[in-house]
């Protein structure tokens, strides 16, 4: 019989390899989506993610998705798109656009067979929890924009020099990705040298993101979450490929 660790109204978690292995990385449910209980998590490797109508459920999966920043894949196609200089890209100028676009795109189960419904994940709740978290200084997003209008972006959640990316949208092609792009040679820019992925899907692999143990990441995580980031890195600015 599973039996898994409910949170109750402390922001504790148990340690991340009691995780469960089916499904992989099932780690606790309950609690809430409190800015305190966020920090908490994301500062220890954990991230919740669950359906419409289910309890919160928390994850923590081995192995960890990581795409190493001097990895990243520059495509033709994208290194074209780039050289068009056809589209402006921003970061924290639209956090809440961002998310909702990103709250539009029908979610399937991911490579490490982790199911959810194809509606998407990002519920109301989500929605209300990051925009909080985006408040307080946590929550970040990266947006490509066609004149005005808002064609692609990306978010996530940066403790200290660690960075979680979240999700990515495009009404554009290519657009996510040149978001993608943008962002890590900004972080380049600031010797952060990691994007946590989370979990693996054939397109995150496409761009160069590879998998890696648990403990390997939890590991580089106790460095970066302490490691010094400039006030620099996150103001409102515009940013490049």
């Amino acid at each position: 019989m599973i039996q898994l660790y409910q949170l109750d109204e402390q922001h504790y978690f148990p340690p991340p390899d009691t995780a469960l292995a089916e499904p992989n990385g099932l780690l606790a449910y309950g609690g809430d989506l409190s800015v305190d209980r966020l920090c908490a998590a994301y500062a220890q490797g954990v991230f919740p993610w669950f359906n419409p109508g289910e309890p919160y459920l928390w994850w923590s999966p081995d192995p960890r998705a990581l795409l190493f920043c001097d990895e990243f894949h520059l495509s033709r196609s994208l290194a074209k798109l780039i050289r068009k200089n056809v589209y402006r890209i921003t970061l924290n100028h639209a956090f809440e656009q961002v998310i909702q676009q990103c709250a539009k795109i029908p979610r399937k189960t991911t490579a490490s067979g982790i199911a959810f419904s194809n509606s998407t994940w990002i519920t109301e709740s989500m929605i209300k929890a990051y925009n909080r978290f985006h408040e307080a200084g946590y929550a970040h997003s990266v947006e490509v924009w066609q004149e005005d209008e808002l064609v692609g972006g990306l978010y996530g959640v940066s403790i200290g020099a660690n960075f979680a990316g979240e999700s990515m949208f495009h009404r554009k092609p290519n657009t996510s990705k040149l978001a993608l792009a943008a962002l890590v040679k900004h972080l380049q820019k600031f010797q952060i040298p990691v994007i946590d992925c989370q979990l693996d899907n054939p397109h995150l692999s496409s761009l160069g993101c590879r998998n890696v143990p648990r403990r390997e990441f939890l590991e580089m995580l106790k460095v970066s979450r302490k490691q010094w980031v400039s006030e620099d890195l996150w103001q409102p600015q515009q940013i490049n490929c």
